[in-house]
């Protein structure tokens, strides 16, 4: 259960857990535990001891909050770590804690393995959002509805297609989350200066044991002032935050009172407006998503790393980072709440495509006439009609109908087939269709 003020908002789904501080110890531990088995393996360390050590990489063991305020003194929390799990371990086997390892190996691996846990409940959200996106689109793909540029009615689409652009959006976000999670996340081991000097000439054999035994990818070599992997995981987030966004603002907008098209279906009320039913999840989705984009910027920011240790710029990371994968994640699992549950009121999307009275069909009559009158000459002409439309009675239809040019070109019934909205969808079928089997191919390889 969220235990925060704002946790049950903003900290939303099984990504916040992965993330926790507790998370983050009991990842550190995987690495020293980790490490001392890989050099068992390569022959530097009694197995014995490293069983010992790693039976002792329980974060249960340890005093989170002790740590965190010894962890003032060297700048980091790895030195009071490496120093209680030797108390931990004690003799034979402290001796061959944290062997050949410097603090920024234990978090950067740590930061490795804390994404990619947390990036198995964010990316299964995710999915679930894509799932409902994917429903919407194929129940809905003979719906139409007005799509709007700019914030005004252009042409008529279908809901189906909206749902189509939020499932392949949703699906590329994922897609390259998990790209990144399957090969960029490596471990990290370079000692006191990226050479391994301390491991003499197993320091490589070691390194390959210990991606192996945390899952992580083997690097060429050293990555801790190469900083191209937290970048990268930190731009996958914040694409993955971005096309949850695009999916939950246009949610909020047609949840509006005016044009009411879809409404969620646990709604949430006001403290003030007993008649509120606002769009809680989308809001919410929304909300978390916003903060990504200065999460991102901060994790790039981060990237000069002077010679073989940044002097704060690898500690600028840590914060950013929990907090971009929360945020991420809750954007994520309030998505998959709003799509699952989504309302769709086919009557008011019909009935909102009505409101101008056909002027979003302009272009289709505009169209039509180009053969005989050539496209600028047509435009023209029906843009003649659009504006005396407001003051012609019988809208739009009558307008037309009263330049010469048209009138004498397109005949009443013809016309009338021109306005029908439902005739003017393009190849809308065939995107929901292509959107859809890329999703199923996707699915089927997952």
């Amino acid at each position: 259960m969220p235990d925060g003020l704002f946790d049950a908002v903003l900290a939303r789904g099984a990504v916040a857990g992965a993330v926790s501080d507790r998370a983050w110890l009991q990842a550190m531990l995987d690495v020293e535990a980790a490490l001392a088995r890989a050099e068992a393996a390569a022959g530097l360390v009694p197995a014995e001891d490293a069983e010992a050590i790693a039976a002792a990489c329980d974060a249960a063991r340890f005093d989170l909050a002790a740590l965190g305020a010894d962890a003032a003194a060297s700048g980091n929390p790895v030195v009071p770590l490496v120093r209680a799990l030797g108390e931990a371990v004690g003799a034979p086997a402290a001796r061959h804690v944290h062997r050949g390892a410097t603090s920024q190996d234990v978090l950067d691996s740590a930061a490795m393995l804390v994404a990619r846990r947390a990036l198995g409940p964010l990316l299964d959200d995710l999915r679930g959002a894509s799932a409902a996106a994917a429903a919407l689109a194929e129940r809905h793909r003979d719906t139409p509805m007005a799509g709007r540029t700019l914030m005004q009615q252009a042409l008529p689409i279908t809901f189906g297609l909206e749902a189509a652009n939020w499932l392949t959006g949703l699906d590329e976000g994922a897609a390259r989350l998990e790209d990144v999670r399957d090969r960029r996340l490596a471990v990290q081991l370079g000692g006191a200066a990226g050479t391994l000097a301390s491991l003499g000439d197993r320091g490589v054999d070691v390194m390959g044991h210990m991606a192996r035994a945390l899952g992580l990818a083997e690097p060429v070599l050293p990555w801790h002032t190469i900083r191209t992997r937290p970048a990268e995981l930190a731009g996958a987030l914040g694409e993955a935050a971005g096309v949850v966004a695009k999916a939950a603002r246009d949610v909020t907008l047609m949840a509006q009172t005016e044009v009411a098209e879809v409404a969620e279906a646990a709604s949430g009320g006001s403290s003030t407006m007993p008649h509120k039913r606002n769009p809680v999840a989308a809001i919410s989705a929304a909300a978390c998503a916003a903060q990504a984009p200065g999460l991102v910027a901060t994790l790039l920011a981060a990237m000069a790393h002077e010679h073989e240790r940044a002097a704060g710029s690898w500690h600028a990371e840590w914060r950013p980072l929990t907090e971009l994968l929360r945020s991420t994640g809750s954007a994520a699992a309030w998505l998959r709440t709003c799509l699952e549950g989504l309302e769709v009121d086919a009557e008011r999307m019909r009935a909102n495509l009505g409101i101008t009275d056909g002027l979003l069909l302009a272009e289709r009559v505009s169209t039509e006439l180009a053969g005989e009158l050539g496209r600028m000459q047509a435009h023209e002409a029906v843009q003649r009609a659009a504006q005396a439309a407001a003051s012609t009675e019988g809208g739009f239809a009558a307008a037309l109908a009263g330049q010469p040019e048209i009138r004498d070109r397109i005949p009443e019934e013809r016309l009338a087939e021109l306005l029908d909205p439902a005739g003017y969808l393009g190849s809308a079928d065939v995107f929901i269709d292509r959107a859809l089997a890329a999703h199923d191919a996707r699915e089927a390889s997952a």
